[in-house]
C-alpha cells in the first residue's frame, strides 16, 4: 500500500505531467480562465487517464503476446478517441452547462498527449495493472491540481490594469505557467 501511496504522490507532485514532464499543456491553457471549467476538465481527464488505463493494459499484454506490440500508439489512440466520445456523449446528455463550458477541449482530450503519455508510460516503467491504475489516477490528479492553481492565479489576474502593455494576455499566462513550473521542479528527487 505504500509503493501505491508514493506512485501518487509522486504523480501529483514531483512528476506532474503538465508543470514538470510539459505534457497536456493546451487543455492546461486553453481551460484554465475559470475554476468551474478547469475542475471539470481536470475530472474529466482524471476519468480518461484511469479508465484508458484499465483498458490499454490489457491490451498492451494482448499485443506483446503476439508480437505485435510496435502498434501500441495507433492502438492506444483509437482506444482513448472511442473512451473519449463515449465520456462525450455521456456528458452531453447528463450535464449540459459542464459540456458547454468545456466546448472544444472536451473532445481534444482524444489528442491530450497527457491520456496517451500516461498509457505508454505505465507500460515503459514496467509497472504491473493495480499500480498503473494508481500512476493513472495520480496523474490525473496532478493535472487537476495543475489545472486549479492555474485557474486561481488567472482570476487574480484578471485586473490587468496595472500590467505592463507588453505582458497582457497570453504572455502572463505563458510566465505564469513557467514559475509555477520551476515552483513543481523544488519537488523533484522527492521519490526515486
Amino acid at each position: 500500500m505504500g509503493k501505491l501511496l508514493i506512485i501518487v504522490i509522486s504523480m501529483v507532485l514531483v512528476d506532474n505531467y503538465p508543470l514538470a514532464q510539459f505534457l497536456g499543456i493546451c487543455p492546461f491553457l486553453g481551460v484554465s480562465n475559470d475554476l468551474d471549467s478547469a475542475k471539470g476538465m481536470g475530472i474529466a481527464v482524471t476519468f480518461v487517464m484511469a479508465l484508458a488505463t484499465i483498458v490499454t493494459w490489457p491490451i498492451q499484454q494482448l499485443l506483446d503476446k503476439f508480437g505485435i506490440g510496435y502498434l501500441q500508439t495507433v492502438v492506444f489512440i483509437l482506444v482513448i478517441a472511442a473512451l473519449v466520445q463515449f465520456i462525450e456523449m455521456f456528458m452531453k446528455k447528463n450535464m449540459p452547462p459542464l459540456y458547454k463550458s468545456l466546448g472544444i477541449f472536451l473532445p481534444l482530450i482524444t489528442t491530450n498527449c497527457a491520456v496517451l503519455g500516461v498509457c505508454i508510460s505505465n507500460i515503459d516503467d514496467g509497472l504491473n495493472y493495480i499500480e498503473s491504475i494508481f500512476q493513472a489516477v495520480g496523474a490525473g490528479i496532478g493535472f487537476l491540481f495543475a489545472l486549479i492553481i492555474m485557474a486561481g492565479v488567472r482570476s487574480k489576474l484578471q485586473d490587468q490594469s496595472r500590467m505592463p502593455e507588453s505582458f497582457r494576455g497570453v504572455p502572463i499566462v505563458l510566465t505564469t505557467a513557467a514559475i509555477m513550473s520551476l515552483a513543481f521542479m523544488g519537488f523533484s528527487g522527492m521519490f526515486s
